[in-house]
């Protein structure tokens, strides 16, 4: 063998031992600072793309928020980062359930983690998914409400130790309508034990509607009468940004108190908040381990739950689609989604 020959076949040898180093090292610099990572040179391995080589599952639950959630992000995603995503059915359990043992989906925009808890934490404790971020800016969903007309004349009513003494007067010596949600709802149980709690029953008039429809209708003939009232309702939902309503402050929240308000049979009802919910963007262990500027996109990626109610009236209106809808907050609200891509985006 020449000495040429040897000189070559080392050089070749020292080539292919360094090319796959070199490409790893592109690689890590590239998950760790979220930059793009210039071309790589002819013959080396390119680094692969913020969302990897296969499709991104999101996972579309049945309800209509996490409906707008999923085909949101899918379009973010495939605009910002040039994601191949796929949206899949799903639904709390069966997606906690799939996440926590094969990692897939991917991701679930609206994961509400209380209501699966025992499915939830075996996921965590085979370190199979974990919370990205709140998927809404706020934890309180329930509570009770009133129009604005009424809060801005008496603004002492916001707070609850102002409706014993204001409601009296309120509505001329007539009771004032507290609309309840239907009375088979858990919801109608507690505002009945939380009026008596709270020494109302003598001066509000409890309705409970017969269906969700109803207690739509009744609420908005009441506030396009300009009536006095107050109202059970939860967020994210399309009435509340269809009116202009003010929360009340429940005051602080007691879990002793509370357990007894969800009771039938509550001897001494006291007062309490609503209690908070966690609901988080789901993501899959490895979308954090092999794509991890995906899972820092979805770590920014809390929406107010405002928003959230706005996007829910506009799929209220005639024709509307979910798909429709999503396309027009990617289109006109570049300033939310924008903050959520932050600086990792191609």
């Amino acid at each position: 063998m020449t000495a040429r020959l040897l000189r070559a076949m080392l050089l070749l040898a020292t080539l292919v031992a360094a090319g796959p180093a070199m490409a790893q090292i592109t690689v890590l610099d590239q998950a760790q600072d979220a930059v793009p990572a210039p071309q790589a040179p002819v013959g080396e391995v390119a680094p692969p793309p913020p969302c990897g080589t296969q499709p991104l599952s999101i996972a579309r639950m049945s309800w209509p928020s996490a409906e707008l959630l999923a085909e949101i992000h899918a379009r973010v995603l495939a605009r910002a980062y040039g994601c191949d995503t796929r949206v899949t059915p799903g639904d709390l359990a069966a997606t906690g359930s799939s996440m926590g043992s094969t990692g897939q989906p991917a991701v679930a925009p609206e994961m509400w983690v209380t209501r699966i808890a025992d499915v939830w934490n075996a996921g965590i404790d085979a370190q199979m998914l974990r919370p990205a971020a709140p998927t809404y800016a706020e934890t309180q969903f329930e509570g009770w409400f009133m129009p604005d007309y009424l809060a801005s004349v008496h603004p002492e009513l916001v707070g609850i130790d102002g409706l014993v003494a204001a409601l009296p007067v309120l509505n001329g010596g007539v009771k004032v309508r507290f609309i309840s949600c239907p009375a088979d709802w858990a919801c109608a149980l507690i505002n009945r034990n939380l009026i008596a709690a709270l020494g109302l029953g003598g001066m509000v008039e409890l309705v409970e509607p017969g269906n969700r429809f109803e207690m739509d209708t009744l609420i908005a003939e009441a506030v396009s009468r300009k009536e006095p009232i107050l109202f059970y309702y939860w967020q994210p939902n399309a009435v509340l940004s269809q009116f202009n309503f003010v929360a009340l402050d429940m005051g602080a929240y007691d879990e002793e108190a509370a357990k007894c308000l969800a009771r039938l049979a509550c001897p001494s009802p006291a007062p309490s908040a609503f209690p908070s919910e966690t609901v988080v963007v789901a993501l899959a262990e490895w979308v954090f381990t092999d794509i991890p500027a995906i899972a820092a996109y979805f770590q920014r990626s809390s929406l107010p739950l405002a928003d959230m109610n706005g996007l829910l009236a506009q799929l209220n209106e005639p024709g509307a689609t979910v798909e429709g809808v999503a396309d027009r907050f990617v289109a006109e609200r570049e300033d939310i989604w924008r903050r959520w891509v932050g600086s990792t985006a191609p």
